[in-house]
């Protein structure tokens, strides 16, 4: 069992710099720390950024700017079995499933989140197109995709939308392949702690089975794109837009 630690190591306002090798997520030998690179993608305002900002920073606002390429945040969990594990976080641009960068964004992911809108009907089809998206481009060495937890955001929203598509979630998730499902709410701080403590253990799982290799294989060539290396460590910048979105 993984228990989050309150320690927040790097702002997502930080300038952060990732490699985007095929490694990302792996254990180390030496102080026995894992590393997971966890996605966050789903559809434009669902609230992936509100989802993020009360997870490691705990806090929340009405008022977000739209997330434009990918953004970056990290924090630490201690494990039960006292190693610890850092949680790096990609949070994702709900444009970006319709940009061929979505390849090097998911690469050397340990586990993805999938956040839908339940007051808006139509974001829970997106997320069928983007876990058809993730299980395409991101898969483990033994070709099994990566773990992936369906967040239900915005419930406190419930009581003025039908509850009737959250009663048919259970079946959604077995047909699409996600390990579980979550109702969450950003602004409410419920139920976002238990669904990333969920996919860590489905995460921690597999590097155990696959002795640490995280490693991703190359589908396709991209020829406009040069991946990182460490001598040579490129970041994904951002921009933002304002927007009003709510989690």
């Amino acid at each position: 069992m993984i228990n989050s630690s309150e320690t927040v190591v790097l702002s997502e306002d930080s300038d952060s710099h990732f490699s985007t090798s095929t490694e990302m997520s792996m254990k180390s030998n030496k102080s026995g720390e894992y590393t997971f690179k966890i996605l966050v993608i789903g559809d434009i305002c669902t609230g992936k950024t509100s989802i993020i900002r009360r997870y490691v920073h705990n806090l929340f606002s009405s008022q977000y700017q739209a997330t434009i390429g990918v953004d970056f945040a990290m924090k630490i969990f201690h494990c039960s079995n006292s190693s610890t594990a850092r949680l790096q976080f990609w949070d994702i641009a709900g444009q970006e499933r319709f940009s061929s960068m979505t390849r090097v964004y998911y690469r050397g992911a340990a586990g993805a989140i999938i956040v839908f809108d339940v007051s808006r009907a139509s974001t829970l089809d997106g997320v069928t197109r983007w876990k058809k998206d993730l299980d395409s481009k991101c898969r483990l060495s033994n070709g099994m995709p990566i773990p992936a937890v369906l967040l239900a955001n915005k419930s406190d929203l419930l009581k003025y939308c039908a509850t009737e598509q959250l009663s048919k979630l259970d079946s959604f998730c077995a047909r699409h392949g996600f390990v579980g499902w979550f109702a969450t709410s950003a602004k409410l701080s419920t139920g976002i702690a238990e669904a990333v403590s969920n996919l860590c253990e489905h995460a921690s799982m597999i590097m155990v089975e696959m002795n640490g290799n995280f490693e991703i294989p190359v589908v396709s060539a991209i020829s406009n794109i040069e991946l990182a290396d460490e001598s040579n460590k490129k970041s994904v910048r951002k921009e933002r837009k304002p927007t009003c979105c709510r989690g």
